[in-house]
């Protein structure tokens, strides 16, 4: 077989997604975001959703998601994501509308406009990237910083009679009855990454068909903040983050 026979497409096992773009990420070596970047381009192209879909960028180490897959974009202030995607998809319901966020911007500024939008039931769909810590900033201590974890903020570890306990909100937005699909998820691994992409293309499904809101958590990652090497971070993150944080679905309507 030559090259030039090769290289046709009825023998193409894996290829860059065609709406990832060709710009350079700006993510650690062995940070989730870039796997769930190309996830969401992915499950966009295949349901030939590229000029429906708006998507909301977050504060954030994702601030700038918009760089990287060729859709429509809206950046929103720190947070606000879920309140932006509701008018959003209100003004444009044939549209798909899905916001991406980290812990720090969902599970702390963010709160209050994730559990209302989620509550509404708003037709959204919600990635929701869970690495523990404040990544963009420094490494402080998140919402979602298990106890005794180290950080900036926590030098010592997380301690629940000083900082409080580690904030489960996908736990909370699953016992909401706006939400239709809670699922928690991970990219350390080939399978996990096909269970990833399969719970992303239901969530955008279920905001076109009109289910509520759908949420999923991806369990992640921050090689910068939690100093350990990509494969010291996937190890810790296996016996750490997953007890605290177990994968699966916790609602599907």
């Amino acid at each position: 077989m030559t090259p030039e026979e090769i290289k046709q497409p009825c023998n193409i096992v894996a290829a860059k997604p065609r709406l990832l773009n060709d710009n350079t990420m700006h993510y650690c070596p062995g940070c989730s975001h870039g796997v769930v970047h190309k996830l969401v381009a992915e499950v966009i192209d295949e349901m030939g959703a590229e000029h429906i879909a708006i998507a909301i960028a977050p504060v954030g180490c994702a601030v700038m998601a918009y760089n990287y897959i060729d859709v429509d974009w809206i950046e929103a202030a720190h947070g606000r994501a879920p309140a932006i995607a509701t008018a959003v998809k209100r003004l444009n319901p044939s549209r798909l509308v899905f916001t991406y966020q980290g812990d720090g911007d969902l599970a702390a500024i963010g709160t209050a406009e994730t559990i209302h939008a989620a509550n509404r039931g708003e037709n959204i769909a919600i990635i929701f990237i869970n690495n523990g810590i404040y990544g963009m900033t420094g490494g402080q201590m998140a919402p979602t910083t298990l106890e005794g974890m180290v950080t900036a903020t926590t030098p010592y570890g997380r301690r629940i009679d000083i900082n409080g306990y580690p904030l489960n909100i996908t736990s909370l937005l699953a016992q909401l009855p706006g939400t239709c699909y809670v699922t928690r998820q991970s990219v350390h691994t080939a399978p996990a990454v096909r269970k990833a992409k399969k719970a992303i293309r239901q969530a955008f499904e279920n905001s076109m068909q009109g289910k509520g809101t759908s949420v999923v958590e991806i369990v992640s990652t921050c090689v910068s903040g939690w100093k350990m090497t990509p494969e010291k971070a996937n190890k810790w993150m296996e016996e750490n983050m997953f007890e605290h944080y177990p994968l699966g679905d916790l609602k599907n309507e």
